[in-house]
């Protein structure tokens, strides 16, 4: 499983306006310098270390360039907020500079998978970080984005890499708090060469059989747990078959 943990970091448009306020209206001719991506953050799940692409002094072509490359590489891309804010970003980018669209993709938002399955008091990463790991993501401010945006400040754009990294590795171990009470995206197993009845999180072959279960049409399924990572699946009869004939050798089920 090839499964790509991401993080973004956006500079705001740079408008030409003469009042400011909440109701105020700004159509596209204000706009002087469009939003770009300044950097991605990313590693695989297998990788210790997080890697970081990084605008040109505002140009993200060549940055959009080497994580098609990346993406290309992986069978599931998480983030937090990917399907609403990463991947359209990214997608819009790629689009204005005509580029490519990414790969085919399947995606895993952690913020879908917390507002899914739990009743928390925030579904934001930085909350999600505190309340399960005991840390939450690097305090900046708006001056960080002046710094890199207006002045091309290269230490501002180390420091905005060093916050989007931090991103990165608090995403990965808040998924895998959460992935625990949500089906898979992916079949590991399937993936890693294995039978179906293995487990589709972890690819484990040290399961059990939980209890028998059947849809509004009749048919038998299987609800299985894993031993390993203790996520419950669901499996067809006849893959429950195939599971009996591996682990006993015998399909005799009398």
């Amino acid at each position: 499983m090839k499964r790509l943990f991401v993080d973004i970091e956006t500079s705001p448009n740079i408008c030409f306006t003469w009042r400011t306020g909440r109701k105020i209206t700004l159509q596209p001719e204000s706009i002087l310098q469009e939003r770009a991506i300044i950097c991605i953050c990313y590693k695989f799940e297998e990788q210790k270390t997080i890697n970081a692409l990084k605008w040109d002094n505002g140009d993200d072509t060549e940055l959009l360039k080497e994580f098609a490359v990346v993406a290309e590489k992986a069978d599931e891309i998480v983030g937090h907020n990917l399907d609403r804010f990463d991947i359209p970003w990214i997608s819009t980018r790629n689009l204005i500079h005509n580029l490519p669209p990414l790969p085919q993709y399947k995606t895993v938002d952690t913020l879908k998978t917390a507002r899914k399955h739990f009743y928390l008091n925030s579904n934001r990463l930085d909350y999600l970080g505190q309340i399960l790991l005991g840390e939450g993501k690097i305090k900046t401010d708006y001056d960080l984005w002046k710094r890199v945006v207006l002045d091309g400040d290269n230490r501002a754009l180390s420091e905005m890499v060093r916050y989007c990294k931090k991103d990165v590795d608090l995403l990965q171990r808040v998924y895998d708090r959460l992935s625990e009470y949500d089906s898979a995206a992916s079949h590991a197993g399937v993936l890693s060469g294995l039978p179906r009845w293995t487990c589709p999180h972890c690819a484990s072959e040290n399961v059990r059989v939980s209890k028998t279960k059947t849809t509004p049409k009749g048919m038998i399924q299987k609800q299985m747990q894993c031993k390993d990572c203790r996520r419950y699946y669901t499996i067809a009869h006849s893959v429950w078959k195939k599971y009996i004939l591996d682990k006993t050798g015998d399909l005799d089920l009398s």
